[in-house]
């Protein structure tokens, strides 16, 4: 089925190649990672320019799409619907039911298309330098461009099939990257923990797809011609006011549960940490742009169900603004005990994503998903810029503590990109974190959710502090370690990470040299996404008024009742805008006629006297985790040092945060124990009781059967049968022994007598 534009039959949209043609964004890295597996160690760079080659005309090709669509949009009237560039093809039909598969492409897909695209091609190009002679350097291009694709597919998804299949994709890659360096036991099992824990949220995500399809089918087939499946159809049919509020729930919270495991919020987020242990390139595109976003994508993708199975703008909260708020304040306190520096990058990416929660929970979608669009830039530039340091200052450490220090002397570009990332993170104007972050916290409270709106502006104040330690510790103070040329060959990370890989490769960034600035394929894309994350705000910089909103035009789905008009072609369907409705609040009021597709949201209005607010309570952040970092790490004041040990209270906080609130030590051996005990125990009596029962039943008929065969078929039949051809052999030879005299006379008077026989029959038959 083929559905066009929504309101083409009043005002026509403009469609284009890119736009209709979207489909090919994922194929193409998708031939590319054959491609390498296939070719990639047979060509000049192996393998490598197959990846970057198939990420830049993704990237073309996601432009495209994105220049075509802010077209369509332009070309609507105020207030119009824009129907999504959908495009599917049957590809299975089973008891009438016809799946189908293709692409759905909008504001929100042409968005993180782009961001993904991009992010992806700067990271490829990044890990060029930085994989640069590792033991599998080719089949690490090949799982980063399959990972791409992977998020791709499911960005364009326009059926919940293929929005699996893409996020399945990816949770097979991160399990391969995450464990690139698997000879280290630490990295296999971070990437084990990994994949087992978001697939614990993955069973949400089938059962939640199952629940959505039975109860939806039948609402869609017969009001908009497509299966239960389509994203589209399940959206118009969460709206409608047909669902049951139990099952509509129900799909939700299992959704939901997928959505927590994926994009790491509480309390399945302590797989995150953990996939440091993969290469630096992997972390910054798995934290910024792909995995952990889909969890995110998913909610804001069908929101339309969310908004109706949680009574999104209800009285009260809900479940998405709790868990968003926990894992804003749990994650950022988890990062002021961190020495790794990839760790409190890890913990920052958990909270941020808590913040993108808790926007979508209080209704403000808008905010959430620019909040993804900006976060992706300073956070790729955050983790390439500790790759950077690691690389090229640290002898391929990540202890901010024992390694660092001192360093903006000898890395001016890796200090000012990392500088203007992190006052981008903790939401300083005019970095676009603040126009994406503080929107959030702003809507938030507009909505009515004042106690959630304090705890964002707390998570706004820890963010300031944590990444102000970070950046005192690496940039800051007398250098330590490795950073003052002191390496030894056993601290090189605390887990094992980027050291593993590395290690006959030839960088001499500490071979008698000491610290200094990365080589330009690593600066470079530091350089694009520092200007990225200082300027990317601006696209929807509500500060400065509507025609600044350009993000909330192009991407926003507009909240308009439209009907079904049926086309003449077979399969096809037209959708037009129902005349006096586009302002119908689609969610708070179910449309008598006709579908909606979109929910009506407000949008706070800006005051600067609520942004200055969060400002100062950012700076207050920043200078106080300023002071307390010169004076605990540089005057090493006698009050501090210690303090934790000294302190009851204190050092029942710190252990509490250093065993991340224990929830390993509760899964691991409380919960998998209880779980996997039993099992294994029941396992080994099945296989000692039946399975070997079963076994030494089978070996002993098997042997009485064998004895008796020998004794009587072997033993009494085949063996009598050829003693006794034997035996008669040997008297035949008896008998004729004696005619075997060896005299020629005897001989010849055998052979007289024989030709007189045969002479005589002769002369009888003859008479």
């Amino acid at each position: 089925m083929s559905v066009v534009a929504a309101s083409e039959v009043l005002n026509p949209l403009s469609s284009g190649w890119f736009l209709e043609n979207s489909w090919l964004i994922p194929i193409i890295p998708a031939v590319g990672f054959a491609l390498i597996i296939f070719f990639g160690k047979r060509l000049p760079m192996k393998g490598s320019e197959i990846g970057v080659i198939s990420m830049v005309a993704s990237l073309g090709m996601s432009a495209g799409s994105a220049y075509q669509w802010i077209q369509r949009v332009g070309s609507a009237a105020e207030g119009q619907f824009v129907e999504p560039v959908i495009r599917t093809w049957n590809w299975w039909q089973i008891g009438g039911v016809n799946l189908t598969i293709g692409q759905s492409i909008d504001g929100l897909a042409v968005t993180i298309l782009v961001v993904v695209a991009f992010i992806s091609t700067l990271v490829q190009l990044y890990s060029i330098e930085y994989l640069h002679g590792d033991r599998r350097y080719t089949h690490f291009f090949a799982a980063l461009t399959l990972f791409s694709a992977g998020m791709l597919a499911m960005v364009i998804a326009e059926d919940m099939i293929l929005f699996i299949l893409g996020w399945e994709i990816m949770g097979l890659c991160s399990f391969m990257l995450i464990g690139h360096w698997w000879e280290e036991g630490a990295n296999s099992r971070a990437a084990l923990k990994a994949f087992f824990t978001v697939r614990t949220g993955d069973m949400g995500l089938l059962v939640g797809v199952a629940i959505l399809y039975f109860a939806s089918n039948e609402w869609t087939t017969e009001n908009l011609g497509v299966s239960g499946f389509s994203i589209h159809g399940i959206s118009a049919w969460a709206l409608s006011g047909e669902p049951n509020s139990t099952v509509i729930l129900m799909a939700s919270i299992a959704l939901f549960i997928a959505a927590i495991g994926k994009s790491g919020q509480f309390p399945l987020h302590t797989w995150l940490p953990d996939a440091m242990a993969g290469p630096t390139p992997v972390s910054s595109l798995l934290h910024s742009s792909t995995m952990v976003v889909a969890g995110v994508f998913l909610v804001a993708r069908l929101y339309p169900v969310f908004f109706e199975g949680f009574d999104i703008l209800g009285a009260g909260g809900n479940l998405i603004m709790v868990i968003g708020a926990i894992t804003i304040v749990i994650a950022a306190a988890l990062a002021f005990v961190q020495a790794d520096i990839k760790k409190v990058l890890a913990y920052s990416t958990v909270s941020q994503l808590g913040y993108m929660m808790l926007g979508l929970g209080a209704g403000a979608w808008l905010p959430a998903v620019f909040h993804i669009f900006t976060h992706a830039f300073f956070k790729a530039c955050l983790f390439l810029g500790a790759g950077s340091i690691s690389h090229s200052a640290s002898h391929h450490s990540f202890d901010m503590r024992k390694d660092m220090g001192g360093l903006r002397k000898y890395m001016p570009i890796t200090f000012t990109t990392w500088v203007i990332s992190t006052l981008a993170l903790c939401g300083v104007f005019p970095f676009s974190g603040f126009f994406s972050k503080d929107e959030i916290i702003d809507n938030v409270g507009n909505n009515g959710y004042t106690m959630f709106m304090v705890i964002g502006l707390v998570g706004a104040f820890l963010t300031a502090a944590y990444m102000t330690r970070a950046t005192y510790l690496t940039f800051f103070g007398e250098a330590r370690g490795a950073a003052a040329g002191q390496h030894e060959t056993e601290h090189a990370s605390d887990h094992g990470h980027d050291d593993h890989g590395h290690d006959d490769h030839g960088h001499d960034a500490h071979d008698g040299h000491g610290p200094r600035e990365s080589g330009p394929l690593i600066t470079i894309p530091l350089m694009i996404l520092a200007v990225l994350a200082l300027s990317s705000g601006f696209l929807n910089a509500t500060p400065f008024g509507k025609s600044w909103e350009k993000l909330k035009d192009w991407v926003e789905p507009r909240a308009a009742v439209v009907m079904e008009v049926h086309a003449s072609g077979p399969g096809e369907s037209r959708i037009r805008a129902e005349e006096g409705h586009h302002s119908s609040p689609c969610g708070s009021e179910t449309p008598k006629e006709g579908v909606c597709f979109a929910p009506q949201l407000e949008h706070a209005k800006f005051k600067w006297s609520k942004a200055l607010l969060s400002l100062a309570i950012v700076f207050a952040g920043i200078a106080l985790s300023w002071l307390l970092s010169v004076a605990l790490y540089t005057k090493k004041n006698a009050k501090l040092v210690g303090l934790t040990s000294r302190n009851k209270v204190l050092g029942a906080g710190y252990r509490l945060l250093a065993n991340k609130y224990y929830l390993d030590a509760l899964y691991e051996q409380v919960i998998v124990r209880s779980v996997a005990g039993p099992i294994s125990r029941a396992a080994y009596w099945f296989n000692q009781n039946i399975l070997d029962g079963v076994l030494h039943g089978v070996s002993r008929t098997t042997r009485s059967v064998s004895s008796w065969t020998y004794r009587n078929i072997d033993q009494r039949v085949v063996d009598e049968a050829v003693n006794a051809s034997g035996r008669a052999t040997k008297g035949a030879g008896g008998v004729v022994q004696p005619v075997q005299s060896g005299k020629v006379s005897q001989y010849g008077a055998l052979l007289f007598a024989a030709a007189s026989v045969v002479a005589l029959v002769l002369v009888i038959v003859n008479t």
